[in-house]
């Protein structure tokens, strides 16, 4: 495993870049995401970071082949984008359908839709964080990357508790099978409401596995504790300006200004935390404009209330901003279950100012909302409407056009679809969260390879160092890769004699 990522993890040649030959150095594939990438870190000739690239190296086309859909369909195909995020794609082209059938879903319908998702939260961020997160603390950033992993995690915390986290994640699993109809890829989609009521037995099971997800929750808050808040070196890591910011944030609120998931309204607040305003459905595109660049199949979004596309730069100026847990946290005045709420108290509490511009917040933020989930799971598992038979409100109209946002685990997540009077998709945008992140987490790489790579020493530990700079965003490749540039794929051929030494580039753009 060390001599196939040393091999990925090289000086790959020289090239030109301006008057003098710098170093290329690059980190492929990225480890420990969803999807597949790489990094770009260019050396002076003194050794030292000139400049960084995060770059995105696949393409899926899920915007097109969505055209000629009934947009009924939809949910159903777009929760195949990605076999982490599908609920999240599921649920928003949901929410988009009833917007384009002008329909509302009923009370019990939308509380339905509401546990499946809470469910779904716990799950997926469980996952993301022992598997990718939690080893570069637990295991050490350091440690050799055959043991830098899941595997690594468990043997360090010890076989019972990881089998402990892996059966309580496992019952979130089944509450999103019982509601959505497969362990997977979720069926149980209806414009206007949810195909699938529960009965008394149903929510009485619920309510036990939720009471087992809140658990899961407060053990996943007390590895935090014990492993990183306790740890002074970690925390050098978490509070340091190597894993530091500066960006503006859009995350999703209730009419009280606590952090929603499932409805709410969006907010944009800049590096400084002054509000910028707030939207809701199409009135995404009086805010978010979408750049696209040649050397990524990943757009770069800003906000233009904040101005004209100005470059990928940080600081209290900068029109760039970012969504997920750490953006969640900022944006909202706090979480509206107890116990999440104090945990929330005590992050800002921690860090002492408001927005929170450490990256590496964003684990904690994580940890923070499997409880708020499971909470919210237990709460919806105890309501007496859960099991009411009013779910579908049946659509009369087609108003041709509808936009579905809500908070995915990795934040806000758009879908836009216009359709023709029978419900044909005609035109589709996907906003993913990942696309969101884009330009900060290449400012995030940027800043932490200039800061752990001096005077050409390139270690294995301190790539990973760098590539810690991505993992809080918990990418998903898969979901944000959309755009297109000048009517082709912008393609790089690297090619490489027998010795690994880089020969001869070609490329298109």
């Amino acid at each position: 495993m060390s001599k196939i990522s040393a091999f990925l993890k090289k000086v790959v040649g020289m090239q030109d870049k301006g008057e003098s030959k710098v170093k290329k150095i690059e980190i492929n594939p990225m480890t420990r995401l969803e999807g597949h990438g790489k990094i770009a870190i260019f050396l002076d000739d003194n050794g030292n970071v000139d400049d960084a690239f995060f770059q995105t190296v696949e393409f899926r086309g899920y915007e097109k082949f969505l055209q000629g859909m009934p947009i009924e369909e939809v949910p159903r195909t777009v929760s195949t984008v990605c076999g982490v995020c599908r609920a999240v794609h599921f649920l928003c082209a949901m929410k988009a359908s009833d917007d384009v059938y002008g329909v509302t879903p009923p009370t019990t319908g939308r509380k339905l839709r509401e546990l499946f998702y809470s469910a779904h939260t716990v799950e997926d961020h469980t996952a993301v964080l022992y598997a990718l997160g939690f080893p570069d603390f637990v295991v050490g950033p350091d440690a050799p990357p055959g043991e830098r992993n899941l595997v690594g995690l468990i043997k360090a915390v010890g076989a019972e508790t990881g089998r402990l986290v892996l059966r309580k994640r496992g019952l979130a699993v089944k509450i999103f099978e019982l509601l959505g109809g497969k362990p997977n890829h979720p069926v149980s989609a209806l414009p206007g409401g949810w195909s699938k009521r529960i009965n008394e037995d149903e929510r009485a099971q619920i309510e036990k596995w939720a009471e087992e997800l809140v658990e899961l929750g407060k053990l996943t808050l007390q590895v935090f504790e014990d492993v990183v808040l306790k740890n002074p070196k970690y925390m050098e890591l978490v509070t340091g300006d190597m894993f530091k910011v500066d960006v503006g944030y859009i995350a999703t609120v209730d009419e009280q200004n606590k952090m929603a998931f499932y409805d709410g309204t969006q907010k944009a607040i800049d590096a400084r935390g002054n509000v910028v305003g707030t939207f809701k459905g199409k009135e995404y595109l009086d805010f978010i404009s979408e750049r696209v660049l040649p050397w990524s199949y990943l757009k770069f979004p800003y906000n233009k209330k904040l101005g004209a596309w100005d470059g990928i730069k940080s600081g209290p100026d900068t029109n760039i901003y970012c969504v997920g847990p750490l953006a969640r946290m900022n944006v909202a005045e706090g979480i509206s279950t107890p116990l999440a709420q104090e945990h929330f108290e005590k992050f800002h509490n921690t860090f002492g100012a408001k927005p929170v511009h450490y990256i590496l917040g964003y684990h904690w933020a994580r940890a923070i909302e499997v409880l708020a989930a499971a909470e919210k799971c237990l709460e919806l598992s105890r309501d007496p409407e859960i099991t009411g038979t009013d779910t579908w409100n049946q659509p009369t109209s087609c108003t041709k056009e509808g936009v579905g946002i809500l908070e995915a685990n990795r934040g806000v997540l758009i879908h836009h679809y216009v359709t023709d009077d029978n419900g044909i998709v005609e035109n589709a945008n996907l906003v993913v969260a990942t696309t969101h992140n884009n330009a900060p987490i290449n400012l995030a790489v940027k800043t932490a390879a200039k800061h752990f790579i001096k005077d050409g020493n390139v270690t294995e530990g301190l790539l990973n160092h760098v590539e810690m700079a991505f993992r809080p965003y918990d990418l998903c490749l898969a979901c944000a890769t959309h755009t297109v540039t000048g009517g082709q794929m912008p393609m790089e051929v690297n090619i490489y004699n027998s010795k690994g030494d880089l020969n001869r580039q070609i490329k298109n753009f």
